[in-house]
C-alpha cells in the first residue's frame, strides 16, 4: 500500500518540485472527479502563516510535527524557540526539508520514532488525522509518543460532522496518478468521538481563518 500521493507518477512528489502543478485527492473508487478536494502544496511549501505561529507560540516543547512535509511547522516551531522534529513518508518532502536545515525525518508515524513518551506537543496539521485511514489508532499513536503532561493538536476537517474513510488517490493537473491510499476526514464534533475512543480528552477547540483545531491530552 501506498502514502499520501506516492507510487506510479508520484504526482505528490512532482508539485513539491513544481508548485506550478495542481493537485486534487479524491476516492479511488469514484469514476467522476466532483469530490476531488484540492490539496494546498503552495502551502506546505510557504513560510508559516499567523495561524501555524500561533498554535507553536502556545505548544510546550518538544514539539514533533507528524506528516511534517517539507517541515513548514518544524520551522515554526524552532522560531518560537522549541526543540522540534518533523516525520513524514515522502522522501521528496524529507529532501526538501533536509536541504534547508530542518531535523525531519523519512519515518512513518507507525514506526519506532526518537524520543517517545517524551512529546510535549504532538502535531497532526493540514489534515494529517487522515494518515492511515484510522483516527483512533493515530491518536492512540499520538497518545503514546507525548508524554503524560502533553498534548496532541489536530486540525479538524471544516465540516464538524464530517467522519469519513476512503481509499483516497491523489491525481495532478496533467492526470497524473498516484497508488491507492487509506485517509480520513474528521470534523471537530466526529473528532471529540475518536479521541475518547483512543483515551484522549479534548482540552480546546477553536477555529481561524476557515481551519478547525482542537487539542488533545490524555483522559
Amino acid at each position: 500500500m501506498s502514502g499520501f500521493g506516492s507510487g506510479l507518477r508520484e504526482p505528490y512528489g512532482r508539485a513539491l518540485r513544481d508548485p506550478t502543478r495542481t493537485l486534487y485527492l479524491r476516492d479511488a473508487q469514484t469514476e467522476t472527479r466532483t469530490d476531488s478536494v484540492r490539496v494546498e502544496v503552495e502551502r506546505f511549501l510557504a513560510a508559516a502563516d499567523a495561524g501555524d505561529e500561533a498554535i507553536v507560540a502556545d505548544a510546550s516543547g518538544p514539539v514533533l510535527d507528524v506528516g511534517c512535509g517539507p517541515g513548514r511547522m518544524v520551522h515554526a516551531a524552532i522560531m518560537a524557540g522549541h526543540l522540534a522534529l518533523g516525520v513524514d513518508i515522502s522522501e521528496t518532502a524529507v529532501r526538501i526539508g533536509q536541504d534547508h536545515g530542518l531535523p525531519v525525518l523519512q519515518r512513518s508515524v507507525f514506526h519506532d520514532l526518537p524520543g517517545e513518551g517524551e512529546w510535549g506537543t504532538v502535531l497532526l496539521i493540514d489534515g494529517n488525522i487522515g494518515i492511515g485511514g484510522d483516527p483512533v489508532t493515530l491518536l492512540a499513536r499520538c497518545g503514546e509518543l507525548m508524554h503524560p503532561e502533553g498534548r496532541v493538536i489536530v486540525e479538524a476537517h471544516p465540516e464538524p460532522e464530517r467522519d469519513r474513510v476512503f481509499m483516497g488517490i491523489v491525481v495532478d493537473d496533467l492526470d497524473h496518478e498516484s497508488l491507492p491510499f487509506p485517509w480520513a476526514e474528521v470534523g471537530a464534533e466526529r473528532l471529540r468521538v475518536h479521541a475518547r475512543r483512543a483515551g484522549l480528552t479534548v482540552v480546546r477547540e477553536w477555529s481561524t481563518r476557515g481551519r478547525a483545531f482542537t487539542e488533545l491530552s490524555r483522559g
